[in-house]
């Protein structure tokens, strides 16, 4: 009964399969955005944990001023100094690499090429706390290091910037205020979650930066590695107490620097993402209600279209509730199509929009399947009122219907 049921809905859909599929538009938008939107933000979100575990792994970055205070309140805190970062190499528990990094822009020139770049003054250690390798060449050496030699390893930017595919290995570049011997080239990072180029970077040993760039023993800011299985929060807290202390911070003082811990950062933006998706999604959602008063205002006119036919089927022995059934399940059907194409439709959807911005695809199939039982509800909700409508007529009133 129930299998004839549905046949009798399918022809009825099939009889008016423009009419048809305009009924089910709403549903199939609702459906392809909400997939589409969640696809396209699990994508964001599994980037961008990727994207900050480039910076390095276990990794907190300490920078004059309060975290989240204004500029002015930074610039005028003091910085740090090389003493700073020996204190934490020596007294800090846990730590695999603390490395110090003062940065500049600079227009690099080699030959007839120039490039404008970052130029960042640090050491070895560096390379561990951001877990950077070395694609060509070598790291510095430590005389290179403690006797501020002008050596610098070039990000890949720079190097195809002004080498192309060449060896850079060895040559000498030269800016305004410096020349520098090229010995090594970082392997490629790719973009940062900001949008920055991670590989449009120089590295120069640290004291060679102070003397030929800054002019002055400021350490701009300290990049700490913890060791893997130990506490990011510890360190973190162990690290805030020692500088208070170096930087006499009174007790109920607000600090003059800020520690971030790159899983925070990490956090926070999959958190913004998140609650985008989740907006966007809900307005996409809305298009399943109207969907829904769509499915509903059809099915009423189906109704009276069909006034006629439902008499004669209550006249010749059919039950109310065989009336309302195949109203009902009418409508259920059409959903369920809505549902399915929508889903096609926003999985595609979701497919080119990743690809578009980058992403990975991410699809969330518990959504999907939610999306679909939710279009099968809408059927039952929005084509009840129209299937009673239809099972409550009066047999001889409707067939004197016209």
């Amino acid at each position: 009964m129930f299998a004839e049921t549905v046949r009798q809905a399918m022809q009825a859909i099939a009889r008016n399969a423009m009419r048809s599929f305009l009924t089910i538009l709403g549903v199939i938008i609702g459906v392809a955005a909400v997939i589409t939107m969640v696809t396209i933000g699990n994508g964001s979100s599994q980037q961008i944990e990727a994207d900050v575990s480039k910076l390095g792994t276990n990794l907190l970055i300490i920078r004059r001023g309060a975290g989240m205070g204004p500029p002015s309140a930074g610039r005028s805190a003091p910085s740090f100094t090389i003493k700073d970062v020996e204190a934490i190499k020596e007294q800090i528990g846990g730590v695999l690499a603390v490395a110090p990094a003062n940065t500049s822009s600079v227009t690099m020139i080699f030959g007839n090429e120039n490039h404008e770049t970052s130029i960042t003054g640090t050491d070895n250690e560096f390379l561990v706390a951001r877990d950077w390798n070395i694609a060509l060449g070598r790291e510095f050496f430590d005389n290179e290091v403690s006797g501020g030699k002008t050596v610098c390893i070039l990000g890949a930017t720079v190097r195809e910037e002004l080498f192309g595919a060449g060896d850079p290995v060895d040559e000498t570049l030269r800016s305004e205020k410096f020349s520098c011997r090229v010995v090594g080239v970082l392997e490629a990072k790719g973009a940062s979650s900001f949008g920055q180029d991670q590989d449009d970077t120089v590295l120069m040993p640290i004291k060679a930066f102070m003397r030929r760039i800054a002019g002055d023993q400021d350490v701009a800011s300290i990049y700490v590695a913890v060791q893997p299985g130990f506490s990011t929060d510890k360190a973190k807290s162990d690290i805030e107490a020692l500088l208070r202390e170096r930087r006499r911070v009174d007790p109920g003082e607000e600090d003059n620097f800020s520690v971030m811990d790159t899983k925070e950062i990490s956090s926070m933006l999959t958190s913004v993402t998140g609650v985008m998706t989740g907006l966007l999604s809900a307005v996409a959602g809305v298009s399943l209600l109207v969907g829904g008063i769509g499915i509903m205002n059809i099915m009423l006119v189906s109704v009276t279209e069909r006034t006629r036919e439902i008499g004669i089927r209550l006249a010749i022995g059919a039950t109310e509730g065989q009336v309302l059934m195949q109203f009902l399940v009418e409508a259920i059907v059409l959903s369920l199509f809505g549902g399915l194409i929508g889903i096609a439709l926003g999985l595609a959807l979701g497919y080119v929009g990743s690809n578009f911005m980058k992403v990975p695809f991410v699809p969330d199939w518990t959504i999907t399947f939610i999306a679909f039982v939710f279009s099968a509800f809408i059927g039952i909700v929005f084509g009840y009122f129209p299937a009673r409508r239809a099972a409550r007529l009066d047999p001889i009133e409707a067939l004197r219907h016209e």
